[in-house]
Parts: C-alpha cells; sequence; structure tokens
C-alpha cells in the first residue's frame, strides 16, 4: 500500500515509518521544508497547503504532527502553538484528501488520552465525554477538524494514545536517565493513574487501525490496564535495579512546570475498549514488559 505520514519524523511517526518499510509499503512523508527526495512530500499546516501529488494514490493517511505537549512550558503562545500545529494541520490534511478524485480508504489521526481529562479513580473507554481544562479543549477541536474526512465518506479514526514507553523521546525518553542514575521516584503523591503504552504496541495499533475496516472514531492507544503512577515507579525500579526513593513533591512540579503540572499529576484511567473488541492483542499489555521492550 502507499501511505502518507505527517510526523514522521517524531517518536511515533518514525516507528511507523520503519515498520511500514519493512513490511515493503511505500511511505510518502509529508515535511514542511523542500522535499528532497522522491518519498517526500511538501504541506504547509499554518497555510492550509498540503501537495495533492503526495496524497496520489494512498490507500491510507496517518496524520501525526503536532507540537510536542511537554517540550516547553506552557506560556500563552506556546499554548496556541500546541492548538494551531494540531487543529489547522488537522483541518488541512482533513480538505485535501476529501479533495481527491480517488481518495484513500483511512485517515487516522493523531489525538490524545488528554480528551477526557482528570477522570480520577474512574475507568473510562471511549464512549466517555471530554473533560475540562487546556488539553480536553485541544482534543475536542483537534478531532473536530477532521470533519471534511468524515463528510466525504473517509473512515476516519482519532488515535487517542496515552503515554509512550520509549527511550528515544517523550516522557519516559526524560525518564530513564533519572531512574538508571538513581534519582527516580513518584510524582506528587504517586496516586494518579497513567495510561501508556509501549511504542511496538502503538506502532501496531496504528496498523491494526489502517487494516481494520471495522476500526473508526475514537480509539484509545493505551495498555488494557492503567497503572498508578507509584507502580509505574515501582516497575522501573525493578527493572532497572535502582532505588525509588526521592519523591517529587507537587508544589514542585508547580514551580518547575507551571500550568503543564496539572496534568502530570492529574489522573487518567483510560481502557481501550474499541482496540480490544476489534481482536488487537497486545504485546506488552503490563508495565515491565513495556520498559523491557524500551530498552
Amino acid at each position: 500500500m502507499r501511505i502518507a505520514v505527517t510526523g514522521a519524523t517524531g517518536l511515533i511517526g518514525s516507528a511507523l515509518v520503519r515498520s511500514l518499510r519493512a513490511d515493503g509499503h511505500e511511505v510518502v512523508r509529508f515535511v514542511r521544508r523542500e522535499p528532497v527526495g522522491a518519498d517526500e512530500a511538501r504541506w504547509d499546516p499554518a497555510r492550509g497547503h498540503v501537495d495533492p501529488a503526495g496524497l496520489a494514490g494512498c490507500g491510507a493517511v496517518v496524520h501525526l504532527a503536532g507540537a510536542g505537549i511537554g517540550d516547553h512550558r506552557w506560556t500563552a503562545a506556546y499554548k496556541k502553538e500546541i492548538r494551531d500545529s494540531r487543529v489547522l494541520g488537522t483541518a488541512a490534511i482533513a480538505r485535501a484528501v476529501a479533495a481527491l478524485d480517488e481518495p484513500p480508504a483511512v485517515l487516522v489521526s493523531g489525538s490524545a488520552v488528554g480528551y477526557y481529562g482528570d477522570t480520577g479513580d474512574r475507568v473510562v473507554d471511549e464512549g466517555a465525554p471530554a473533560g475540562q481544562g487546556f488539553l480536553p479543549s485541544v482534543c475536542l477541536e483537534w478531532e473536530a477538524a477532521a470533519a471534511p474526512a468524515r463528510d466525504a465518506g473517509i473512515r476516519t479514526a482519532f488515535a487517542r494514545t496515552g503515554l509512550v514507553v520509549a527511550r528515544e523521546g517523550g516522557a519516559w525518553g526524560r525518564m530513564f536517565p533519572l531512574f538508571r542514575a538513581g534519582l527516580g521516584g513518584r510524582l506528587g503523591n504517586g496516586r494518579q493513574y497513567w495510561s501508556y503504552i509501549s511504542l511496538r504496541d502503538e506502532v501496531a495499533a496504528l496498523r491494526h487501525i489502517i487494516d481494520t475496516p471495522g476500526v473508526e472514531g475514537p480509539v484509545n492507544l493505551t495498555a488494557p490496564e492503567p497503572l498508578t503512577n507509584r507502580q509505574v515507579t515501582a516497575a522501573m525500579g525493578r527493572v532497572l535495579h535502582r532505588p525509588t526513593l526521592l519523591p517529587v513533591p507537587a508544589p514542585a512540579l508547580r514551580i518547575v512546570l507551571g500550568e503543564l503540572s496539572g496534568d502530570v499529576l492529574g489522573s487518567q484511567r483510560a481502557r481501550p475498549a474499541r482496540l480490544l473488541e476489534s481482536g488487537f492483542v497486545f504485546r506488552d499489555p503490563g508495565i515491565e514488559q513495556a520498559i523491557r521492550a524500551a530498552l
């Protein structure tokens, strides 16, 4: 299959591209600069421009581009960048695929379990409503921006991804060096739930969505059983054979992270109901399996 991917240089996108190419698929990576090879196409999400030649003949489009949630302190300007990079980019891709004479069979558009906000101890699946706060509001707009593709009859799925367990980047990419140095510990009281997924299960789940015609709408990409931060911390210590005795107090996180600390200390207990119902099998259903896979 010919498959277009945005965000192809990111943690998830680069792993997805490697996986698809290893199995013989043709991948077109959308880039903001001038393309330097036949496997690249130009797009400008801020201006709503997408090169239609890059989409021509594609059976699927996977849209993963967006500014990093934890890359910077949440100033007003960066919050706008987080929102615009997702909403404007998704709208541009959705309009572009809808305008094709032969559109792709499926658009898989990135989203996040941040959609649900702080759920405390309550288990949520894809039928739960959006939460309150900045990230839920971004996710609502983000998913709504794909309306042109859905209206054109293209099967559209929203990959609501949790915390990806990987060495190469994301939250876990920052945690591994700290835990290896014996500086890891719970965050706040440690009772908040983390909905995690290994990188290889994330990639496999994205490919499962592409290949499974009945899967559309929101899909939680998280391991079957979310764990508390305290449980995750203990598992990191066991796998890495390091102490985990240095908790990070909530006030310190608020000083360092600002508004982002509310999401770090918040609890999201999301369950991947639609993945499981559609027959997806996790390779790393447990946290120690996910950590070992990352290593």
